[in-house]
């Protein structure tokens, strides 16, 4: 545990960093507001710091840097949500309210307006259709062995596909399939599809089995099809310091690279409401230099955005950007 004091200086260096990229000396943070330590008193706390951990020293300088423990005593205890100006607020309430056909539109809006505020890369995944309820299910007729399927959920997503027949199908099968989709599924998750639903279908239309096989197993792959990916601001994570250092850019590169890496740590189903993951602990060598934050947003139908950037990232902004983005989705008025 960390004094008061050894707590402000803490905050006080991170700060700075985050702000010059330079290790902070003793004197450069002095003068800060609200620091009335002498110089000397700083530089034996920030050697306590050092000692504990939660300090660096670099080769270059006698300066210091946070370590991975420094940056997680600062988002989990120091950090301040309230870093986000009235421009800012406008700019992301002007953004978000665009008006947007489906929930995937807003996932691409909101990523893209956290990239322009934050100026760092941002991801995002869509949310998972296994978890939206059915709204309503359409068949549509759209030549004597084609069909198109459109599934409307609860959240205002929409999912729509083409099924291909071998034999002839008719209106009348349409009619009488939309009527027995919708009885069965209309207010249930999209995983309802399954197979005992199949053994029911089969049984009120035995003489269509092969037509009601072909439109169950190609809902199947429209439900567990790949997650969506949108990634938004990687040019500016190359005008970082960090990202000079080849190794760190090639870290980087293959961070983006690897996408179904990208989905896997978006979709971590522990994550809730705004996680942050700092270098080590993300248990990945290409991202020990970096840190992630992520904002799920489930529970209003929308997947998980993400923010990769180095770890001396500017957790306070970014936190702040997202709480406010939260608050407007789950106020409901986008």
């Amino acid at each position: 545990m960390l004094d008061d004091r050894k707590k402000r200086i803490l905050q006080a260096i991170v700060d700075e960093y985050v702000n010059t990229a330079e290790p902070v000396s003793s004197g450069s943070i002095s003068k800060k507001k609200g620091l009335d330590f002498s110089s000397a008193t700083i530089r034996n706390e920030m050697s306590e710091l050092e000692k504990s951990g939660y300090l660096e020293k670099t080769h270059t300088s006698s300066g210091r840097v946070p370590s991975a423990k420094g940056y997680r005593m600062y988002v989990d205890e120091l950090l301040k949500e309230d870093n986000i100006s009235l421009d800012e607020i406008k700019f992301i309430k002007e953004k978000l309210q665009t008006k947007v056909n489906q929930i995937e539109d807003l996932m691409k809006i909101a990523t893209n307006t956290l990239s322009e505020v934050t100026h760092y890369t941002t991801v995002a995944i869509g949310p998972k259709v296994t978890k939206q309820i059915i709204q309503e299910i359409k068949f549509v007729l759209l030549g004597n062995r084609m069909l198109m399927a459109v599934i409307l959920t609860n959240t205002g997503m929409v999912r729509e596909t083409i099924i291909n027949f071998e034999e002839d199908i008719y209106e009348d099968q349409i009619q009488t399939i939309n009527v027995l989709f919708n009885s069965k599924l209309k207010g249930k998750p999209f995983d309802s599809i399954n197979e005992p639903l199949e053994d029911f279908i089969f049984t009120e239309m035995e003489s269509s089995a092969n037509m009601i096989k072909t439109i169950i197993e190609q809902l199947n792959k429209v439900i567990y099809e790949e997650s969506k990916l949108y990634l938004e601001g990687t040019n500016k994570s190359f005008e970082l310091p960090e990202l000079e250092k080849a190794e760190t850019a090639k870290n980087f590169i293959n961070i983006l690279e690897n996408k179904a890496e990208v989905v896997d740590l978006l979709d971590n189903e522990i994550s809730k409401d705004i996680s942050v993951y700092i270098g080590d602990e993300l248990d990945d060598e290409n991202l020990k230099d970096f840190s992630i934050i992520t904002l799920k947003g489930e529970g209003k139908g929308m997947g998980t955005i993400g923010i990769i950037g180095p770890k001396r990232m500017n957790y306070s902004k970014v936190i702040s950007v997202m709480r406010y983005i939260q608050k407007l989705i789950d106020e409901g008025g986008l």
